[in-house]
């Protein structure tokens, strides 16, 4: 590792620690306030539907400029589907339990309040490298605005573009059913594009466009840290073999070889964005890029643990969410999690039948997918019976779009994980 490396997360690591804000569990978590009028991005009626809205912490007197700020890019993982909100969520599905939302709260605590802290929040649930790059119609890079104080960068992406989805689909829940194609298919469509070098080149190029944005060369100190994703699974216990988080009565298993073959999966896109940072850190004569590897921090929090009966709904110590399941947020309160609860509409076009597949498939957002396979699936078979009661409301509406989306994603103590391995890689940095 190059000693110039990213000197300035150092710094504001080091700021932090000292302010004894670095951790959750000894600090009451301090949520940062929307501005009322957004001063840098997207505030118009006029921009498109998918266009983040909180990118600016205010306060809501005073005149205070930020001295600090950053930069979230990427998709569901970075944005923290499922992890509270509150009001409305919005269309990127961005939750208040975030790695980098805890990371601006940090921030802003260690430099006096939340005007002192510029956290542009531009992550969005379902994007792939094409929605990151510059030129398109929801370009996170293009809404990035170096206007404000920016130090650092994150960015957390590859899960959509390497077929994360239709793995779960296939091999998990089945969400289309017996039209969910084979598990075997999943797979192998997966390695394919792991193995492929598309996603290398996007990834570099995004990589790139980030650091000219900020004109690298005049602000030595700005990098970007790139996070990975954590397994799924203890693929070791046998207990899980008769176990199934299918939503169709007599779902598929979770028997061990295929556990073992998702978690490959994981640990392969690791090495693969690993070898990207490397590559790209070689071009340059100080390192510009952290990759955060946090998979060890799930270690005893995954799914199939030894001595719990999945689908364990209860179990606060599971890192992922399940469909449907609760959050695990330390200071959680029913009522940031309410809108995960409202139900869909039967007019609704996300459960039309016969034309919700292609606009679901443009948005890239799981929940949106499982809803429309959902909905095909009992039009074409309205005998089929659901796996548990509570996939649907009461009235047997179907649930809005994070209710099914969030599943193996991090819960907020796995988003705090995350938090606090990036906190360990800035450490080294020193």
């Amino acid at each position: 590792m190059h000693l110039g490396l990213a000197m300035r997360p150092v710094a504001l690591f080091t700021f932090i620690v000292f302010s004894g804000v670095a951790s959750s569990r000894t600090l009451p978590q301090r949520r940062l306030v929307a501005p009322e009028t957004q001063h840098v991005l997207w505030n118009s009626e006029q921009s498109h539907y998918r266009k983040p809205q909180l990118p600016i912490p205010s306060a809501s007197s005073g005149n205070a400029s930020p001295v600090v700020g950053f930069v979230a890019l990427g998709d569901s993982y970075s944005a923290g589907i499922g992890t509270g909100v509150k009001g409305k969520e919005d269309d990127c599905r961005h939750g208040l339990g975030a790695h980098g939302h805890l990371i601006a709260t940090d921030l802003s605590t260690s430099h006096g309040g939340p005007n002192s802290t510029a956290f542009q929040f531009l992550s969005c649930t379902g994007a792939v490298t094409e929605d990151v790059l510059t030129g398109g119609e929801d370009s996170q890079i293009d809404s990035f605005n170096t206007s404000v104080p920016v130090d650092f960068a994150l960015l957390s992406i590859g899960g959509n573009d390497l077929g994360f989805f239709d793995v779960m689909n296939a091999c998990v829940f089945r969400f289309y059913n017996f039209y969910s194609g084979t598990c075997e298919t999943a797979l192998e469509n997966a390695r394919t594009q792991i193995e492929g070098n598309d996603f290398d080149q996007r990834l570099e190029i995004i990589i790139m466009e980030i650091l000219d944005k900020v004109r690298w060369e005049k602000k030595p100190s700005f990098s970007i840290t790139v996070t990975g994703y954590a397994r799924f699974f203890n693929e070791v216990t046998d207990a899980c073999d008769d176990m199934s988080f299918g939503i169709w009565w007599n779902g598929p298993k979770l028997k061990k070889d295929l556990r073992i073959r998702m978690n490959a999966l994981v640990l392969t896109v690791n090495a693969k964005i690993h070898k990207i940072v490397n590559a790209i850190n070689s071009k340059f004569t100080t390192d510009k890029v952290v990759f955060v590897d946090y998979d060890g921090g799930f270690d005893g929090h995954r799914f199939c643990e030894e001595g719990v009966e999945e689908p364990a709904y209860d179990r606060k110590d599971t890192w992922f969410f399940l469909v449907g399941g609760p959050d695990n947020a330390r200071n959680g309160t029913q009522e940031l999690h309410a809108s995960d609860l409202a139900t869909v509409p039967p007019e609704s076009s996300l459960v039309d039948p016969l034309s919700c597949l292609e606009p679901s498939q443009m948005s890239g957002d799981w929940g949106e997918l499982a809803l429309c396979y959902m909905a095909m699936s009992k039009h074409r078979d309205p005998s089929l019976r659901l796996a548990r009661g509570d996939l649907v409301a009461q009235n047997s509406m179907w649930y809005v779009p994070t209710y099914y989306g969030k599943t193996f994603h991090p819960r907020s103590l796995g988003h705090e994980t995350i938090r606090d391995k990036i906190y360990e890689a800035w450490r080294t940095l020193r």
